[in-house]
């Protein structure tokens, strides 16, 4: 998995989440609500640009193509390690990033089986 270069962690901005916070990608459409926000603060990212939160100001940018696999609307992107959990509620063209790391789609829980 690609990871982000040290000029562009220096662009990202530390910040502390709270469930149920909106955030969206500053040079995509991708749009997310924190669904379990870890207890340290963490660089949230998209596309290789930080995310904007619902106060930001709008930016702009380009798109990292090394962080440009997308995002689906309604999967969970997680870091279980940080207990970090992400609901993408618009889908985009970059790729969400926590310090660093591109996120992975949750697993689904497997069904009970019947008998």
């Amino acid at each position: 998995m690609p990871r982000l270069n040290q000029r562009a962690r220096d662009k990202l901005a530390v910040m502390q989440l709270k469930a149920g916070t909106q955030y969206r990608s500053a040079v995509c459409d991708t749009q997310v609500v924190v669904v379990r926000a870890p207890a340290d603060e963490v660089e949230l990212g998209c596309g290789g640009a930080p995310m904007l939160g619902p106060d930001d100001d709008a930016a702009s940018g380009a798109l990292d193509p090394a962080f440009a696999e997308g995002s689906l609307i309604g999967k969970r992107y997680a870091e279980a390690d940080l207990g970090l959990e992400l609901l993408c509620t618009k889908a985009g063209a970059g790729s969400l990033t926590c310090n660093g790391v591109i996120l992975g789609i949750k697993d689904a829980k497997p069904l009970p089986a019947s008998d």
